[in-house]
């Protein structure tokens, strides 16, 4: 119910962002006299900001069109290499001779599925592709997958992760086994160090040659949030009587229970209510003024911020019962379609753990607990680092990933290949 209310609200409310864009282009026109007065910009940058709000995003583009490789321009081009019905695996190709010479490691991004779009990595893949062979996991917004598809939970995802290393692994398509790193960003590191775990004791030749953890909530027990808190005061029931709902009929996926991406944007924004409210009240100060440059640098955060997709309902019912609630990986619980998933049985798959100073969703401790959990890792193939002065988002996105966390990721691959 609640889900066809927010539709329709959302749809009552085209009107209004209509009038906003139609205010906003009436009072930029340089034909209108107002426009040039104090009284008409500060109504186009008020219809500016009041249109952003109303407006509701689509899946944003991914715009790497070209990496710069040595200081040459190299084009770039997006293949979708495995398609499933959640998740479709995307290889950033590098193109031309120059590109084809490189033998550059691979590495498969697992972006995470908690309610924002595969593209909120925009800045992580840019960075890793002078350097790597990108590949990402690219989830499809649940409300537009078939009810008649199945349900998807947590060994689903598993299953899909461990798919997608078999399919990396043979990349040249000729047989040829290949070594990759595999990283996970945020909330896919448990299903990450699961995925490598049953692979190593498979003794597959398909796991890993090491895993990049970054930000994850491995053991929250280690650091409590927050997110933390909210998990273990509650039972599962009141998440499954409160979060989740059914997919509207105008969907793909009508009816299909999901945690709908507008209550998780508005979970986000409800950590730091001061924070948006701020941002939006600087933006239309930055209009007012003339600085249209800050200004685009906000709208742009917040298209990306604001475009959220659904997530299966069971996926989210059991990653918040077996990571937030139960613990079920560092207690020796977990288990992958009923067969225990033991980490200890990892041996030669490397492991890097990259948390964030000042994160306060996945807070310092708990990804770093992955190291304990894999003591048959050699030492010498076992890192860490806490990166100081970022938090949860410059883990994998900013001046500091780019400038100091990348180039650690970088020295880690080639030492362990």
């Amino acid at each position: 119910m609640l889900y066809n209310l927010h539709d329709t609200r959302a749809r009552a409310m085209v009107p209004m962002r209509l009038m906003a864009e139609a205010t906003r282009l009436a009072f930029l026109n340089p034909f209108q006299p107002l426009s040039y007065t104090p009284f008409g910009r500060m109504m186009a940058s008020a219809s500016t900001v009041m249109e952003g709000l109303l407006t509701e995003r689509e899946k944003p583009e991914w715009g790497l069109p070209l990496t710069h490789i040595d200081g040459e321009a190299v084009p770039i081009a997006i293949e979708t290499v495995e398609s499933k019905p959640f998740c479709d695996l995307l290889h950033f190709k590098r193109i031309g001779d120059r590109a084809k010479r490189l033998n550059d490691p691979a590495i498969l991004l697992v972006a995470p599925m908690s309610g924002h779009h595969a593209t909120l990595l925009r800045g992580t893949v840019e960075a890793l592709l002078p350097d790597h062979e990108v590949y990402i996991t690219d989830w499809i917004d649940a409300r537009l997958v078939p009810e008649e598809e199945g349900r998807f939970g947590l060994d689903t995802y598993i299953d899909y992760v461990m798919d997608f290393m078999r399919t990396v692994s043979e990349r040249d398509g000729k047989g040829t086994i290949k070594p990759f790193h595999a990283m996970a960003v945020c909330q896919p590191a448990p299903a990450v160090l699961a995925a490598t775990a049953v692979l190593a004791e498979e003794r597959s030749p398909y796991a890993p040659a090491g895993m990049i953890l970054m930000g994850g909530p491995i053991d929250t027990r280690a650091n409590a949030t927050i997110v933390t808190q909210a998990a273990e005061n509650r039972p599962i029931a009141w998440f499954d009587y409160n979060a989740i709902h059914r997919v509207p009929p105008r969907f793909p996926g009508a009816n299909r229970p999901v945690y709908p991406g507008f209550l998780q944007l508005r979970a986000f924004m409800a950590m730091n209510p001061a924070r948006h409210t701020g941002a939006h009240w600087n933006m239309f100060r930055h209009l007012v003024r003339g600085d249209g440059e800050s200004a685009d640098k906000t709208a742009a955060f917040y298209d990306e911020y604001m475009a959220v997709m659904d997530t299966p309902a069971d996926f989210y019912l059991e990653t918040v019962d077996h990571v937030f609630k139960r613990h079920s990986l560092p207690k020796g619980e977990f288990t992958h379609h009923g067969r225990p998933v033991r980490p200890q049985t990892i041996t030669d798959t490397a492991l890097m753990t990259i948390e964030g100073e000042l994160d306060d969703i996945s807070a310092p401790g708990q990804t770093e607990a992955a190291h304990a959990l894999c003591p048959m890792i050699p030492k010498e193939r076992q890192r860490h680092l806490l990166q100081e002065g970022v938090g949860h988002y410059g883990i994998f996105n900013g001046r500091k990933w780019r400038e100091r966390i990348k180039p650690q990721i970088a020295e880690f691959i080639r030492e362990t290949l």
